[in-house]
Order: structure tokens, then sequence, then C-alpha cells
């Protein structure tokens, strides 16, 4: 079985870190490394990370079986770099780039392993967290819309193999969009596995500034970004 790094970029997180923690150690197998990549937090998110780490430190009174490499770093704000930041410490074969308010599920080192047989990149298909239909269907048609066009969003725990992801220089130093432009050149390549399994993704985006209006947002961000605006303006509007 291949072994996995999960890489997760961290900003401000401190309500979904416990969460993803307990989701992380519940894997069956585990993966043989964790790295959080913190890109300047000013809630507690650095605090906890510490204290999660330290925990499982073996001391002179007890004897703990750590069965994954937590590993915590820090660099500048951006995914992107975080996401290079963290690659850069990784030592097994696949990384897996993971927002840390997506779960995975219990068997998602097994299928990764198992996908990379017959592929040397891939990504999980989505559920946003919500009963609502209209949230549903969103996630429906994005996993439909990546089977179509062979791009993966960040969402979707994008994985791929070490040698790869160096071949081709690591996630673009961009503001946005650096998930679809690296899958852009990952599918010139090699087509991506596309697993039916589904990762579990917050739908906090669409609660605070309301599905529609956020729905209609993302398509046009796409669509400009598709005809050229540049990265840094679509984050200036996403992020208004």
């Amino acid at each position: 079985m291949a072994t996995v790094s999960i890489i997760i970029p961290v900003l401000n997180e401190v309500d979904n870190l416990p969460l993803l923690f307990d989701n992380i150690n519940r894997l069956n197998p585990n993966p043989q490394q964790v790295i959080l990549v913190d890109g300047g937090s000013n809630d507690d998110s650095i605090g906890i990370i510490q204290s999660f780490i330290n925990e499982l430190k073996p001391d002179n009174d007890r004897k703990i079986d750590r069965k994954i490499d937590w590993q915590m770093t820090e660099s500048k704000a951006g995914r992107a770099l975080q996401m290079n930041t963290g690659a850069a410490l990784a030592t097994s074969d696949v990384l897996l780039f993971l927002h840390a308010d997506t779960q995975l599920p219990m068997n998602a080192i097994e299928s990764v392993s198992e996908a990379m047989k017959r592929a040397e990149w891939g990504r999980f298909d989505v559920q946003i967290a919500s009963r609502q239909p209209t949230l549903r269907l969103v996630s429906q048609m994005i996993n439909w819309r990546s089977r179509l066009s062979g791009i993966a969003t960040g969402d979707q725990a994008i994985f791929i193999s070490q040698s790869l992801f160096k071949q081709i220089g690591g996630y673009p130093n961009q503001a946005l969009m650096e998930d679809v432009e690296l899958c852009k050149q990952l599918k010139g390549i090699a087509k991506p596995a596309c697993l039916k399994s589904k990762v579990i993704t917050s739908a906090r985006r669409w609660q605070q500034h309301g599905t529609w209006r956020t729905i209609i947002l993302m398509w046009h961000l796409r669509f400009d970004y598709w005809r050229g605006v540049s990265a840094d303006n679509i984050k200036a509007r996403y992020y208004k």
C-alpha cells in the first residue's frame, strides 16, 4: 500500500480543528504523515495544533503508539504557498491536499492507494454538509463537472504522486484558482482517478453569504478566470 502524507493549509480554523483531528485519527488505515501549515492565524489555531501534537509526544510516564507523524509548520498566507511549504516536508509516496473544513471518508487512505495503482493523481467526489436540496444539487454538479472537465476543486481533496508533484513544480504561486491551474497541468500529463467516495465539506460560505448569491458568484469567477481575468482580480472579488 502506498504511503500518504496529508497536507492541510490552516488560517483561523479554530472551530474546525477538533473535528479535523478526530476525522484523521479515525481513518483506517492511517496516513503516514499529517502536515498542518499555518498561514498567519490570529485566532488560537496555532496553540490548538501545538497542544494536540504535544499530547502525542511520549514522556517518562507513558508510552504512546503514535501511528501518525503529525507536524506543524508556518508560512505566509496563501493556499498555494502553504501547500507547497507542506509538500516540501512530505516523506510519503502520495500527497493528499485537504482543506481544514473537509472530512475524509474512513477508507480514504486505502482508496487513494488503490487509485494510485492505475493513475498518477485524482480526487474524491464532494458533498456539501447541508440538507438543503439546492446545495445537494450543487455538490452533484461539482462532481459531474469535474468528471467531464478533468478539473477538480480543492474541496475534493486532490491527491498526487510525490514524483509528479515535483515534476510540475507544485502548485502555481497565485492568489486563487490554484487548484484549477494545477489540474490543467496534471490532466495534460495523465487522466485523474475520480473516486466516488465522498469527502464532506463545510457549507459555511453558502450559509454566510447566501446560497444563490454564492453559486452565481462562483460561476462568474470561474468564467472570468477561464477568459483570462487575473487570479489577483478573482481573489479581490471572492473575498469582497
